[in-house]
């Protein structure tokens, strides 16, 4: 079908010209279905009206098809609640709409949403655009009324939230590295994942030692290859391997464990550690990955008991993982501490708990 190859031929487009949008695009399912007036997502897939589509010229469909991706990617699917859902569509659109256009993505449909005045009147976010819209909003056009609600239970819509983090922080490492990620849309991806905690500054405190131009044998020096020597080459400012450990315990919820996944994944995007090792736990470490400099941690939490940091520190001990750091993602609300290990450790802590007997202890707001 025409429509078709047409979608598939504005997706390439996307990744080509703005790989940010167009990475996020590449991985989302798309329908055809005249079920919908032009087209709708709930998070999982966009379906598009075919007759709609045909309708739209090339740069009208590449922004159709952004600003459908657009919608799960700042949890519009997810965070309705009890608001009104036409008002809520609206004020989406008004958002989504304003970036699109400022980044240059494509040409807004005629039936799209756009005011400057009612953009910086709601402060530039959905919630705050829903406040000032009348029950009956007036706009340019009709609304596209394509944002719908997520399926599944509120934590499984949260869980859904967490996934497309990880998929916005994969798109934007996938951007960065072409050179094509505006200051705009970095903005944009901060306040998506939302960390709480100023890596870079309580990094650069911490391991302000740790980043080292040591001499190291995990890189060959090139200069001496071609001669048959293996030498240690220099690190330079390379951040060595970080170890996260994940507090899973029964007094973690689904909001406390979206935030350590933003954390970590924000780590990975701003300083690039060598390797990030992720350990899940509570009373024992329940399930273990590890990440290489190249790849996006994929973060999903596992057990669900008591809490006890000691088997964290026998784990690392017993699997040879000898990290520069090790950064618990907790509520501290456990005694067994264990062992002080050869390596500093970090306590990001969602409480006001601050006793600890070894190590330093930086609150983490949620």
């Amino acid at each position: 079908m025409e429509i078709s190859r047409r979608l598939s031929k504005s997706k390439t487009a996307l990744v080509l010209e703005h790989p940010f949008i167009g990475n996020v695009a590449m991985n989302m399912p798309f329908k055809l279905s005249e079920d919908v007036p032009t087209a709708a997502t709930n998070g999982k897939q966009v379906v598009f009206n075919p007759n709609f589509c045909d309708e739209l010229n090339d740069e009208e469909l590449k922004f159709l098809i952004a600003h459908e991706c657009m919608h799960p990617m700042m949890e519009h699917n997810f965070r309705r609640q009890s608001r009104d859902p036409r008002k809520w569509n609206q004020a989406a659109d008004y958002v989504i709409n304003k970036l699109l256009s400022d980044e240059g993505i494509g040409k807004m449909p005629d039936c799209g949403l756009l005011s400057d005045d009612i953009y910086d009147s709601g402060g530039g976010t959905s919630d705050g655009i829903y406040k000032i819209l009348p029950d009956t909003p007036e706009g340019q056009g009709d609304p596209l009324d394509d944002c719908q609600d997520g399926e599944g239970s509120p934590a499984e819509l949260e869980q859904q939230a967490a996934e497309w983090k990880v998929k916005v922080a994969q798109a934007a490492q996938a951007a960065k590295m072409m050179g094509k990620m505006s200051a705009g849309l970095e903005r944009l991806v901060d306040e998506i994942l939302q960390p709480k905690v100023n890596w870079a500054e309580v990094m650069n405190n911490f391991l302000v030692k740790k980043r080292t131009s040591d001499r190291t044998f995990a890189r060959a020096n090139r200069r001496f290859i071609q001669q048959g020597l293996y030498l240690p080459s220099i690190t330079g400012e390379a951040l060595g391997e970080i170890a996260f450990c994940v507090d899973c315990s029964g007094s973690i919820g689904q909001e406390e464990l979206n935030q350590y996944a933003a954390e970590i994944i924000k780590v990975h995007e701003d300083l690039h550690p060598e390797k990030i090792h992720v350990l899940y736990f509570d009373s024992e470490v329940s399930h273990y990955d590890m990440y290489e400099q190249n790849e996006s941690p994929v973060i999903k939490p596992h057990g669900g008991g008591g809490t006890a940091f000691s088997p964290c520190f026998r784990y690392m001990e017993e699997h040879d993982i000898n990290p520069v750091a090790c950064v618990f993602l907790t509520d501290l609300y456990c005694n067994d501490f264990g062992d002080t290990p050869d390596y500093p450790v970090l306590w990001i802590s969602t409480t006001d708990e601050d006793q600890v007997p070894f190590g330093e202890v930086v609150k983490m707001e949620v």
